[in-house]
């Protein structure tokens, strides 16, 4: 990974925590005030992303739709590792018939498409953050459990795990002190990768009405509520747009920093 690189990783980074914490100190105004006189204003000066159909700003709203955005994401990767954590363990560590169950279960999960298995939970579920944050999270899961799994088994025979063992060390501390962090660190570039996907995930189930409901500023829903004026206002589809493809690009670039700091350890 070039330095440039690097450095618009770390501006990335920078610039969308600042934008998730504290968004007033970019877009100070209320994203969710409206003024009907306003209606679909072109970016100008005024206002750079232009407006939407009740006269909201359209980038304070997006600025301010980046904190939804980005929690969904990361709660969802949070949740869909910490599953991955517990069954690829158990599966890495358990007798041999009960490790088939867990990889056969993995499997057939895994060859569910993530979004259509966040549609089946939702539909029992309801729509909202909650909900969608659970879908995408356990849509997400079966893939790192069976990369975690396979860390761990090449782990197990380690020298590094025979040396615990010849001092006396238990299987939890083991598990905890040398399988789980060795484990999770070749896979820190697919988890960030995977935070922008879950991003575009949760995106795609606000846009379908599942995930945040209007008028919050969230990206996927801000896209679905400007298609019905693409003829009219362009940038109330294409601002939200293009702060999903920035993000899924930055985590890119993020990952394959990572990912070549990995392989140089």
């Amino acid at each position: 990974m070039s330095r440039t690189a690097k450095i618009l990783s770390s501006l990335f980074i920078l610039f969308w925590v600042l934008t998730a914490f504290a968004p007033s100190l970019i877009a100070p105004a209320d994203p969710l005030a409206i003024n009907p006189s306003q209606a679909f204003q072109a970016p100008s000066s005024a206002h750079i992303f232009g407006t939407d159909e009740s006269g909201r700003d359209v980038f304070t709203r997006v600025i301010h739709g980046a904190g939804d955005s980005l929690y969904i994401g990361l709660a969802a990767t949070a949740l869909g590792m910490g599953l991955a954590l517990v069954l690829g363990t158990a599966a890495a560590l358990a007798p041999r018939w009960l490790d088939e169950v867990i990889l056969r279960v993995l499997e057939a999960l895994y060859s569910v498409p993530s979004l259509l298995m966040a549609l089946l939970i939702i539909a029992f579920t309801g729509p909202g953050v909650g909900p969608a944050i659970v879908a995408v999270g356990l849509s997400t899961a079966p893939g790192y459990a069976r990369l975690v799994r396979s860390q761990i088994r090449t782990l197990k025979n380690s020298e590094m795990l025979e040396a615990a063992t010849v001092l006396g060390r238990g299987t939890w501390l083991k598990v905890r002190n040398h399988l789980v962090p060795n484990a999770l660190q070749p896979l820190l570039a697919l988890v960030t990768l995977g935070i922008g996907q879950a991003v575009i995930w949760a995106a795609a189930l606000s846009f379908l009405g599942l995930g945040t409901p209007p008028p919050a500023p969230e990206w996927g829903a801000m896209l679905s509520a400007g298609r019905t004026y693409l003829h009219l206002a362009w940038w109330l589809s294409f601002f939200p747009g293009l702060a999903i493809v920035v993000v899924a690009a930055g985590s890119t670039l993020i990952g394959r920093a990572l990912g070549g700091k990995v392989k140089a350890v």
